[in-house]
C-alpha cells in the first residue's frame, strides 16, 4: 500500500505562473524572513485567510506534518501546501489542488465562500482525518483525536422547563456569538451565557423557559464565530451587520467558567410567601367554621368567616392575596384551595407563621430594595472585580483575527495574524504579507467605521507555550527552521520547486531579452541606414587622417556629458534625458559600454558634415570593428540601451498622461499614468536612477482615480441606462484593471487609502433602493473592486508617444511650470 508521504511526493507539482501576479518573476522571490502568500485562484480569499491562521499555529503544522496515518486526498494537498509555505522561495503558493477539492464538496465554482461555511467544512474534514489516526475501529471515540483535543470544547446548558431543571453537555468547535445588541466581546458572552425568560403559550397556561450556559471545558485554540449577517425578511436577502464590536488582545476566561449554584433557584421572598399560603390555605374536606378562632390573634378577624391580612383590609378564609412572584405568576386563578393544605391549624400556630413570615418577607423585599439600588454602582465595579489576579487566570490571547470587507453579497477577506516570535502583527491579504499595527487592525476589524468588520476570533490559552513553539533537535535542543523542520520526503518536494523557480526565473529572462532584441532589430531597420565604406578609396575623396582627431573628440565628448551627468536634477530639468550616456554615467554603467556608445555616436554617418567629421567616423568605425566577442557582452550593451528606451518611454508616458490631465481627459490620463507606474517599477528594482520619481506618478494616478470614481459613481447613481453602461465601462476598463495593478506591488497608505475610498464608495450602493438590472450590474463588478488578486490584469495598451531627448526636455519643462502655475498645458 503506498504511504500518505509517497502520495504527497507524487502529487503534481502546481507551478505558480506569474500572469496577473507581476509583469516579471523577479517579483515572485521570497524576502528574507517574510511569510509566503496564497494566491487567489478566483475568489478564494476566504481559503487563504482560514488556512494562514491555521498554519501560523506552530502545534496545527506539527500535527499536519507528523501524522502518519492522513490518508485523505485533501490532507495531501494540505501537507504539500504547508511544505511550501515553510521552505519555498515564492513569494507567494498556488493552492489550486486543494481548493478544487473543497470546491468539489460544495459543488459549486462560482459563488464565494463564507469563512464560518469552509472553517466548518474543513475542521470537519480534518477532525476525519484525524480520528482515523487516533483511533480507526472506533470512531465515536473522540477523546484521543488531536483535532478534538486541539479546537473544540465543551458547555454546559440548564433551563427550567415546566418547573423541571433540565441540563445537557455540548461539544463545541467554533462558538458562535451575537454582535447586534452588544458593544464588546465580553458582552457578547454574558449575553451567550445567560437567555432570558422565553414565554409561551400551552392549554391557556403561560409557561416560562430561562437558559444559562458555562464553559465546563476551553479547548487551547478557542474559536468565536461573529455573527456579521442577518436576513432581512422585507428585502428578502441577507444584510451584512456593520455595528461597531471591539475585543481585547488578551480575554480572561474566568468569568465564563461556572459549574451552577444548585437546582434551588428560587427568590427567597417569594419562597416566604409559598410557606405562608401553604400554612393559611385549607384543605377541601375541612369547613372553614372548624377552624378554630383565636382571640388573642394579633390580627382580629371581623367574623367568624373573614379575616384581615397583614396590611389591615379585609380578607375571606377562603382568598389570598395575588401578588407578583416571577416564579408562580402562570399559576391560573381559581375559587378553590389548592392543594397541599394543612388538615389542621390553630390561631395560634396560624398567628405565629402570619407575624414571622410576614415580617420576614417584609425585611426581605425591604433588603432587595437596597440591593437593586446598589444596581449601578455594583455595575461600574464589575470591571474592577473582573481585573482582580484570582479572577484572571484562564488568559486567552489573541492569535488571528478573520476580517471581511464588502456587504453580505460580495466582499473580500483577509487576516491579521499576530507573530509570536516578533511580538507583532502581519496583515495577509491572499499574495501580500505586510507589517501591521494593533492600530491598523482595529481600523479594519472592529467594524462601524468601514464596510470592513472582524468576522472570526481566534484565541490561544496563553498559558501553554506549546501552541506556539517551535519544532527542536531532539538532541540539540536548537529550534528547527525552514526546511530543517519538514519530513525529509517533503523537503524533497520543496527542493525540486525551489530548481522549478529558478528555472522559470532563467526562461523569463531568456524570453525577455529575446524580445528587447527584437525590438531593437526592428527600430534598428527602420532608421535611416548608414551607407557602407567605399571598397575602392577613389570612389570617394578621402581626406588626410588627421592623427589623434578621433581620441581628443573623444575625450571632449565624453567629459563634456560626464559633466552633464553631474548637474542636479530638478523637477523641471532631467539631464538623464539629454542623452544615454547622461544616464549611463549616473547608474554607473560599466566602461565598455560608455566606450562603445560613445563610438558609435562618432561612427553615425548624420554627423559626417565636414572632412574632420569623416575622418572621426571612419576611426570609430574602425575602433568598433576591433572589439572582439570576447571583449564585449553585447547582451549587457543591449540590455543598457533597452533600459534607457524605457526610461524615454516612462518619461513619455508621465508627461502624456499629466498633459491630458491638464486638459480634463481623465480617463486617457490614468491609463498613461498606471503604464508609467508600471513600467517605472521595473526599472526602479534595478535602480534609484533608473526611473522616475514615482511619488509624481503616484500622486497623479490617485487623483485620476479619484475623480473618475466619482464621475463613474454619478453616472451610476442617476440609473439611465446609457449612463449606468458608461460607469460600469468605466470601472471594467480602467479603474478596476489599475487598483488590481497597484495592490500587487509594493503599496503606500497612500493608495491603499484611495482604495478603501473607491470600495466603501460601491459598497455603500449595496443597501440602496434601485432597478434590479442597476443591482445586478452592480453585483457583477463589486466582487472585482473588493478583491484585486482574482483574476489576470489587462492594461489597455496606450497610443504611440513621442520619445525623442529634445522633445521630452521641452514637454518635462511645460509641463511641470502648468503643474505649479495650474495653467493649462500647451506644447508644440
Amino acid at each position: 500500500m503506498v504511504s500518505a508521504e509517497e502520495n504527497a511526493a507524487c502529487v503534481k507539482r502546481k507551478r505558480c505562473e506569474g500572469s496577473g501576479e507581476s509583469c516579471s518573476p523577479a517579483d515572485w522571490i521570497r524576502q528574507e524572513d517574510c511569510p509566503v502568500g496564497i494566491r487567489n485562484v478566483g475568489n478564494t480569499c476566504w481559503f487563504s485567510a482560514v488556512i494562514q491562521s491555521l498554519f501560523h499555529l506552530p502545534v496545527f503544522r506539527r500535527l499536519v506534518f507528523t501524522s502518519r496515518s492522513i490518508n485523505i486526498a485533501f490532507m495531501q494537498e494540505l501537507r504539500c501546501l504547508f511544505a511550501l509555505m515553510v521552505g519555498s522561495n515564492r513569494r507567494f503558493v498556488d493552492p489550486s489542488a486543494a481548493v478544487e477539492l473543497l470546491r468539489d464538496a460544495f459543488r459549486t465554482s462560482e459563488a464565494q465562500q463564507d469563512v464560518s461555511e469552509f472553517t466548518h467544512k474543513l475542521l470537519d474534514w480534518l477532525e476525519d482525518a484525524f480520528q482515523l489516526a487516533a483511533n480507526g475501529n472506533n470512531p465515536e471515540d473522540k477523546q484521543n483525536n488531536p483535532m478534538v483535543q486541539l479546537f473544540y470544547g465543551t458547555f454546559v446548558a440548564e433551563r427550567l422547563h415546566e418547573g423541571k431543571i433540565m441540563s445537557n453537555i455540548e461539544q463545541f468547535g467554533q462558538y458562535p456569538l451575537q454582535v447586534n445588541g452588544f458593544d464588546d466581546l465580553d458582552e457578547c458572552l454574558e449575553g451567550a451565557m445567560v437567555e432570558g425568560e422565553i414565554e409561551s403559550l400551552h392549554s391557556e397556561q403561560t409557561m416560562s423557559s430561562g437558559q444559562e450556559r458555562w464553559f465546563s471545558k476551553l479547548p487551547p485554540v478557542l474559536t468565536f464565530e461573529l455573527s456579521r449577517f442577518e436576513f432581512n425578511q422585507s428585502l428578502g436577502r441577507p444584510e451584512k451587520i456593520h455595528k461597531k464590536l471591539e475585543f481585547p488582545q488578551v480575554i480572561y476566561m474566568d468569568r465564563y467558567k461556572n459549574y451552577g449554584s444548585g437546582p434551588t433557584k428560587y427568590p427567597l421572598a417569594d419562597m416566604l410567601q409559598y410557606v405562608l399560603e401553604y400554612a393559611t390555605t385549607k384543605p377541601t374536606n375541612v369547613s372553614p367554621a372548624s377552624v378554630p378562632v383565636n382571640p388573642a390573634a394579633h390580627t382580629e378577624p371581623s367574623s367568624g368567616d373573614s379575616r384581615q391580612d397583614g396590611s389591615g383590609c379585609p380578607q375571606t378564609a377562603t382568598q389570598r392575596t395575588h401578588i407578583h412572584k416571577p416564579f408562580t405568576q402562570c399559576r391560573p386563578p381559581i375559587e378553590v384551595p389548592l392543594q397541599p393544605a394543612p388538615h389542621s391549624v390553630t390561631e395560634e400556630e396560624l398567628y405565629f407563621v402570619r407575624s414571622c413570615l410576614q415580617r420576614w418577607r417584609a425585611e426581605v423585599e425591604s433588603t432587595t430594595n437596597e440591593l437593586k439600588a446598589s444596581i449601578d454602582k455594583v455595575s461600574q465595579a464589575l470591571e474592577g472585580m473582573y481585573s482582580d489576579n484570582s479572577l484572571c487566570q484562564v488568559p486567552y490571547r489573541l492569535h488571528a483575527v478573520l476580517v471581511h470587507e464588502g456587504q453580505a453579497s460580495a466582499g473580500h477577506y483577509w487576516a491579521y495574524i499576530y507573530d509570536h516570535a516578533n511580538k507583532r502583527w502581519l496583515k495577509y491579504n491572499d499574495v501580500m504579507v505586510t507589517e501591521s499595527t494593533w492600530e491598523e487592525l482595529v481600523r479594519d476589524s472592529y467594524g462601524g467605521m468601514t464596510n470592513a468588520s472582524a468576522y472570526c476570533l481566534m484565541y490561544i490559552n496563553d498559558k501553554l507555550p506549546y501552541l506556539i513553539a517551535e519544532d527542536t533537535d531532539d538532541e540539540t535542543g536548537q529550534a528547527l527552521k525552514g526546511m530543517d523542520s519538514l519530513p525529509s520526503i517533503l523537503r524533497s518536494y520543496v527542493r525540486e520547486d525551489n530548481r522549478w523557480l529558478q528555472q522559470e526565473l532563467r526562461e523569463w529572462e531568456e524570453q525577455f531579452c529575446q524580445a528587447q532584441r527584437e525590438e531593437a532589430q526592428v527600430q534598428t531597420h527602420t532608421e535611416k541606414p548608414i551607407p557602407e565604406e567605399p571598397q575602392n578609396p577613389e570612389q570617394e575623396p578621402t581626406p588626410e587622417p588627421v592623427q589623434g582627431q578621433t581620441n581628443e573628440a573623444f575625450h571632449e565628448e565624453y567629459s563634456r556629458l560626464y559633466e552633464l551627468s553631474q548637474e542636479e536634477t530638478t523637477p523641471q530639468q532631467d539631464p538623464r534625458l539629454q542623452h544615454v550616456l547622461v544616464y549611463f554615467f549616473q547608474n554607473q554603467a560599466p566602461n565598455p559600454v560608455i566606450e562603445r556608445t560613445l563610438l558609435e555616436q562618432f561612427a553615425d554617418r548624420n554627423l559626417s558634415f565636414d572632412d574632420r567629421a569623416i575622418s572621426i567616423m571612419r576611426e570609430a568605425r574602425s575602433k568598433i570593428r576591433l572589439i572582439k566577442p570576447e571583449d564585449m557582452d553585447m547582451d549587457e550593451y543591449l540590455q543598457w540601451h533597452d533600459d534607457y528606451s524605457m526610461f524615454k518611454t516612462v518619461f513619455a508616458y508621465l508627461l502624456t498622461g499629466l498633459e491630458q490631465y491638464q486638459n480634463g481627459k481623465i480617463r486617457e490620463a490614468l491609463n498613461y499614468l498606471a503604464h508609467a507606474h508600471q513600467d517605472n517599477s521595473v526599472l526602479l528594482r534595478k535602480g534609484e536612477k533608473k526611473g522616475v520619481d514615482q511619488s509624481l506618478i503616484a500622486l497623479y494616478r490617485r487623483k485620476c482615480l479619484k475623480e473618475l470614481n466619482e464621475k463613474a459613481a454619478t453616472l451610476f447613481k442617476s440609473q439611465d441606462e446609457n449612463d449606468v453602461a458608461d460607469a460600469v465601462t468605466i470601472m471594467n476598463e480602467c479603474i478596476i484593471p489599475c487598483m488590481h495593478l497597484m495592490v500587487r506591488g509594493s503599496i503606500s497608505q497612500e493608495d491603499l487609502d484611495i482604495i478603501e475610498l473607491i470600495r466603501s464608495c460601491w459598497c455603500s450602493y449595496l443597501g440602496q433602493d434601485m432597478d434590479d438590472s442597476v443591482q445586478e450590474k452592480l453585483s457583477d463588478f463589486l466582487p472585482r473592486v473588493l478583491d484585486c488578486s482574482a483574476e489576470m490584469v489587462v492594461l489597455k495598451e496606450p497610443p504611440k508617444v513621442r520619445n525623442s531627448p529634445h522633445d521630452l526636455c521641452s514637454r518635462l519643462t511645460a509641463v511641470m511650470e502648468s503643474i505649479h502655475s495650474t495653467s493649462v498645458v500647451t506644447v508644440k
